[in-house]
């Protein structure tokens, strides 16, 4: 376990490098009751900076379980209007987001397939202006983790629950360089690090990638007109800097989504609402999913990929070195946000706007123009393998090596 001293500088990093607060705004936080008392401390220090007021948006994943055993489908799908006007609230007082994503990986198994996927298609609808708020930077946001005592029992099954707890918060103080004597000076040079990399990829503006190993990937991923690479640290429409995701360790953009050809084979599970999927294969053709296996998750992969047109192509491509604190721990999270920034990465769904330069001010219309997928979903996918080989090609044909076996080479 963290000292309290730690805990305390772990809830400034989500508050002021994270969501990066301002003074006077509204700040919210999103979490399961069974970190409550994190919340907390999140919200005293949000409050020691200046907030005008701290919501927080309780989730609690039993009673989420419950009611997908038991609720019907209809029911599940008839988003309440309060939850729709809530996160409107949201959006029109321009809050910054602190969510807790410590969440069971097995949440949902054994609870029907069909009736999931049905639900998360309704909740994603009923979402749409929110997430468009967050994809487009118009609100500023951060997801950080803590451990539960589900959550740590899934990573070390081998372990006493309160032990396998405390090497989760081992692994996390290192990863989020809580162990450091500054962890937001610490943050602030590891920040500056990733954008070198983003302006260099920038700086030779690829017309594709090439992915491959020798686990079966062979992937060429076309990069959208007038893509963007961007690092950990982004900038809010607003013009003000926050850090998505803490940890991260990725550069990414869009690809082009009428340009993708080759099979991609996962190097990672994926956890995608309460479902494992493992050792799964997917081959695109001009920009479209045409084949896929898995042998864990089948059914739920078949569910996602079904879920609406653009979940068929890919609206992300991250890089990510094989020597991340992530990847070094040798530690499987069972967590996105942990295990996308231990490997390479794809995205099924969605492409971030700002992943192309002008982006936030297209019309629909421009930004399919530009190869910019859109979708209800955006699930990221790992893919980066410890022999993973990647290139930049140039317009002219030139290729640059950007990874060799793994890791950066630039």
């Amino acid at each position: 376990m963290l000292t309290q001293k730690q805990m305390e500088k772990f809830a400034e990093l989500a508050v002021s490098v994270g969501a990066n607060m301002q003074k006077g705004q509204q700040v919210v936080i999103r979490c399961d009751v069974k970190v409550k008392d994190f919340a907390h401390l999140i919200a005293a220090k949000a409050y020691e900076l200046g907030a005008k007021q701290v919501i927080v948006q309780w989730g609690d994943e039993e009673l989420s379980r419950l009611n997908m055993l038991y609720a019907d489908q209809q029911t599940l799908c008839d988003i309440p209007q309060y939850k729709i006007d809530e996160m409107q609230y949201y959006v029109d007082n321009k809050c910054c987001l602190i969510s807790v994503s410590a969440g069971n990986p097995n949440i949902y198994k054994g609870c029907d397939a069909d009736k999931l996927a049905a639900y998360q298609l309704a909740f994603s609808k009923a979402r749409k202006n929110f997430r468009d708020a967050t994809m487009s930077n118009y609100l500023r946001w951060t997801i950080v983790s803590v451990p539960t005592e589900e959550w740590a029992a899934q990573v070390f099954p081998q372990l006493p629950k309160a032990e396998a707890v405390e090497r989760m918060w081992h692994a996390i103080e290192h990863i989020m360089r809580l162990d450091c004597d500054d962890p937001v000076a610490a943050w602030r040079k590891h920040i500056d690090t990733l954008h070198k990399r983003a302006d260099f990829l920038n700086a030779h503006n690829f017309e594709y990638l090439h992915l491959k190993n020798a686990c079966g990937t062979d992937l060429k991923v076309g990069l959208a007109l007038g893509h963007k690479w961007l690092a950990a640290e982004e900038e809010g429409q607003d013009g003000i800097a926050f850090t998505a995701n803490m940890p991260t360790e990725e550069i990414f953009t869009a690809p082009h989504n009428k340009k993708i050809d080759g099979t991609v084979v996962n190097a990672l599970p994926l956890v995608n609402n309460g479902n494992v999927i493992d050792k799964f294969s997917v081959t695109f053709k001009g920009g479209k999913v045409v084949a896929f296996t898995a042998e864990k998750g089948y059914e739920a992969l078949k569910n996602l990929l079904a879920s609406d047109e653009g979940v068929l192509s890919l609206g992300e491509v991250a890089l990510i070195g094989k020597n991340s604190p992530i990847a070094e721990s040798g530690i499987l999270f069972y967590n996105t946000l942990f295990d996308e920034n231990a490997s390479c990465h794809l995205a099924f769904g969605a492409a971030y706007p700002t992943t192309v330069n002008g982006g936030n001010d297209m019309t629909e219309q421009q930004r399919a123009a530009a190869g910019l997928n859109a979708s209800l979903q955006h699930v990221d996918f790992m893919v980066g393998t410890k022999d993973i080989d990647v290139d930049g090609i140039a317009f002219d044909g030139t290729v640059t090596p950007l990874f060799r076996n793994g890791e950066w080479v630039i």
